[in-house]
C-alpha cells in the first residue's frame, strides 16, 4: 500500500482547490483499479474447526473462494467452488470448476428478499458497523456492516444486498464468520489486470438444481452391475464355462445372473450401497431375490454354477433330506448375501390391468440398502449374483449400481487392515431351479456352525437376516416365530422377524390379489418381508469372545408341512470384526 501526505497552505485558494481535484482523481483512479482482498473466517463455539474464505474485489466485482490449503490426495470429483458477484448488475454467478476444460455455473438474483431490522451502530473489530437482524429457516442471524471502505464486499450472497462490507454474522449465536483482514494492491500491473474479476466464460450453464445434482453425482463412485437384466426360467439357456469380466450371464436355468468384476479398493471413510430397481417382465408373483457375491475358497459356489450343485458340500437332516452349500466347512466358505429383497406382485407389467381409487401404480420396485461392511467382498476380482425364483419365461428385469459416497475429502485408508468378515451360513436356495434344496432343515434340526475368532479384534457383530416362507394361512410367512441364536450352545439372542407395514406398498403390487373385506394379498403382515421390500439385517453383539474356536446355533420352530404346503426358513449370517490398531 503507498500512502501520500501533503501540507496545503491557504496562499493560494485557487492553487489548493486544484491541487484537490487532481489528487481526488488520482486517489479515485487507484481505488477503481485496485484489487481488494479480503479474509474471512467461520467457526462454530466449541467445535475447533476454523474454515477461510478469501474475497477479492475490483470495479464493484468479487470473487469468492475457498483459502483453505487443498487435500494432497483428493478423492475424486472434487470441483473447486467459486461465486462471482456482479453489484453494477446485480446478479451473481455460482461455478463449479473442474479443469480449464469442465466448468459450470448457475444465476442466482441479489434481490434476497431477507427483511432485515436495523438496531444500531457499534464498533466490532474495530470497524464503525450498522447491526442488522434477520430469521432465515428459522435461524436468527446478527450481520454487521461498515460503509467506512467506500466499497461493498461479502463473503455469501446471503447478505449480498446489504449496504458496505460486511465484518462479521452470527447464526444463532454461536456460528461465526468475520472479517480477519483487508489489504489493496494498485501496482501497474495489478491495474492493468483488475479491471474485473469475473472471467469472460464461466463455462456450462446449468440452473441451480441441476448444478447442486451434478456437483453431488460427480463425487460418488457409480459402478454399474446390472442394467435392465432379465431373470427367468428358460432350461435351454446354455450354460457358460467360462466368465469373463464384465459379461452378464445366466446360471441354474435363468434365474441366476452373474458378472465378474474388477473393483478398486475404497478407502474406509467411503459408505457403499447397493441401489436396485426391479420390475415384472411377466411374472405376476412375489419372489424372493438376493444380491449375493462368491467368496473365495477351495471349493467355490462359482463351481456349483458350472457343474452342479453336487459339488458342494451337504448337511444331512434327521429325516434324511440333504442340503447343499448352506454353511461354513473347512473348504467351502457359503455366499456372502448382500441384499435380500422381494419382487412385489407384478410392477410394471400388470400396471394396466387393474385400477383402484386415489392410487396410481409405481412402475418399478427400488431398493437401496447399505453394504458397507461387507467392503471386503467388493475388492478386486468380484463374483457378484443375482436371484429371483421364478418359473416364467418373462420373469422379471433387474438393474444394480453399487454407489460409493465419500464421508471425507481426502483419498486414503486401508480397509484390509481395519476389518474382518466371516461368513458363516446362507439357507437361501438361489439354485433352486437346479436342485438346491429350501431351508426346511429347522423342523427337525437346528443349524450349527464351528468358526474360530481370530486375535486382535476390539469388536465383533453377527448381521443376521432372517425371512419366513410357506404361503398358506398357517404357513411360516404368515406366523411370527421366533429365532432363537446360540452361541457354544447357550442362548444368547432371540429374534422375531415380522413386517406390519405390507400396506404401505399396495402402490407397487397391481397383480396382487383383492379380498372381500378390502384388504390385498400384499398388505398382509410377514415373517420379516414385505412384497416389493428389502428385509433389513440386525446385528448381534459378540464383543468379547474369547479368541479361539467356538460354534453358533439357529433354532426356528418351523411349521409343520401339511399337504404339499411346506414352511422353510432363509437365513444368512456374517460376522463382522474391527482389528484393533
Amino acid at each position: 500500500m503507498y500512502i501520500c501526505t501533503f501540507n496545503i497552505t491557504n496562499r493560494n485558494t485557487m492553487i489548493k482547490r486544484t491541487f484537490i481535484f487532481l489528487v481526488t482523481v488520482i486517489l479515485t483512479l487507484c481505488t477503481a483499479n485496485a484489487q481488494y482482498q479480503l479474509l474471512y473466517e467461520s467457526f462454530t463455539d466449541g467445535s475447533g474447526d476454523t474454515s477461510r474464505t478469501l474475497v477479492t474485489v475490483a470495479n464493484e466485482q468479487l470473487c469468492i473462494a475457498s483459502a483453505d490449503p487443498e487435500e494432497a490426495n483428493p478423492i475424486p470429483g472434487i470441483a473447486k467452488h467459486y461465486t462471482y458477484i456482479d453489484f453494477a448488475h446485480d446478479t451473481a454467478f455460482h461455478q463449479l470448476y473442474y479443469t480449464e476444460k469442465e466448468q459450470y455455473f448457475t444465476g442466482i438474483s441479489l434481490r434476497t428478499g431477507n427483511n432485515y431490522e436495523f438496531e444500531k451502530v457499534e464498533i466490532v473489530d474495530g470497524y464503525r458497523c450498522k447491526k442488522y437482524t434477520t430469521s432465515l429457516f428459522s435461524n436468527r442471524m446478527e450481520i454487521w456492516m461498515t460503509e467506512d471502505l467506500k466499497y461493498r464486499a461479502t463473503p455469501t450472497t446471503t447478505f449480498a444486498d446489504l449496504p458496505g462490507v460486511l465484518v462479521r454474522y452470527t447464526r444463532n449465536g454461536n456460528a461465526t464468520t468475520r472479517l480477519v483482514s483487508e489489504s489493496f494492491e494498485t501496482s501497474r500491473r495489478k491495474m492493468m489486470d483488475s479491471k474485473t474479476v469475473i472471467p469472460a466464460n464461466l463455462g456450462t450453464y446449468m440452473n441451480s438444481r441441476a448444478l447442486n445434482n451434478l456437483e453431488k453425482e460427480k463425487l460418488v463412485i457409480n459402478i454399474p452391475v446390472f442394467r435392465d437384466a432379465q431373470i427367468c426360467f428358460n432350461p435351454k439357456l446354455p450354460k457358460a464355462s467360462t466368465i469373463p469380466y464384465d459379461t452378464t450371464l445366466p446360471f441354474s436355468n435363468g434365474t441366476i445372473i452373474l458378472k465378474r468384476l474388477n473393483l478398486k479398493q475404497l478407502p474406509a471413510h467411503y459408505q457403499i450401497f447397493a441401489e436396485l430397481t426391479e420390475q415384472s417382465n411377466g411374472d405376476a408373483y412375489d419372489r424372493t431375490g438376493s444380491i449375493f457375491v462368491i467368496p473365495a475358497s477351495k471349493i467355490s459356489f462359482l463351481n456349483a454354477l458350472i457343474d452342479s450343485v453336487g459339488v458342494l458340500p451337504t448337511i444331512t437332516n434327521k429325516n434324511g433330506e440333504q442340503y447343499q452349500g448352506i454353511k461354513l466347512e473347512k473348504d467351502y466358505t457359503p455366499l456372502v448375501e448382500l441384499v435380500r429383497f422381494f419382487t412385489p406382485f407384478g410392477v410394471h407389467h400388470f400396471n394396466q390391468y387393474r385400477s383402484l381409487n386415489n392410487k396410481e401404480w409405481e412402475d418399478a420396485a427400488y431398493y437401496k440398502q447399505d453394504i458397507s461392511d461387507l467392503r471386503q467382498y467388493l475388492q478386486g476380482n468380484v463374483y457378484i449374483g443375482a436371484f429371483i425364483g421364478n418359473y416364467d419365461a418373462g420373469g422379471h428385469k433387474i438393474s444394480l449400481d453399487l454407489k460409493a459416497y465419500p464421508e471425507g475429502y481426502e483419498w486414503s485408508g486401508d480397509i484390509n487392515k481395519e476389518y474382518w468378515t466371516l461368513p458363516l451360513f446362507n439357507t437361501c436356495n438361489v439354485m433352486e431351479m437346479s436342485g438346491q434344496n429350501y431351508g426346511t432343515l429347522f423342523g427337525t434340526d437346528s443349524l450349527t456352525v464351528t468358526f474360530t475368532v481370530p486375535e486382535g479384534l476390539s469388536s465383533l457383530r453377527l448381521r443376521y437376516i432372517s425371512t419366513g416362507h410357506g404361503g398358506w394361512d398357517t404357513g411360516d410367512e404368515f406366523v411370527p416365530k421366533e429365532n432363537v441364536i446360540l452361541i457354544d450352545g447357550q442362548p444368547r439372542f432371540r429374534h422375531t422377524p415380522w413386517r406390519s407395514d405390507c400396506g404401505t406398498f399396495r402402490v407397487f403390487n397391481p397383480a396382487s390379489g383383492n379380498f372381500w373385506n378390502g384388504l390385498s394379498s400384499s398388505d398382509y403382515s410377514r415373517s420379516g418381508w414385505c412384497p416389493g421390500t428389502a428385509t433389513q439385517p440386525v446385528y448381534f453383539d459378540l464383543t468379547g469372545l474369547t479368541p479361539g474356536e467356538h460354534t453358533i446355533t439357529i433354532a426356528i420352530p418351523q411349521g409343520q408341512r401339511e399337504g404339499s404346503y411346506f414352511s422353510a426358513w432363509n437365513v444368512s449370517g456374517v460376522l463382522i470384526g474391527t482389528m484393533r490398531r
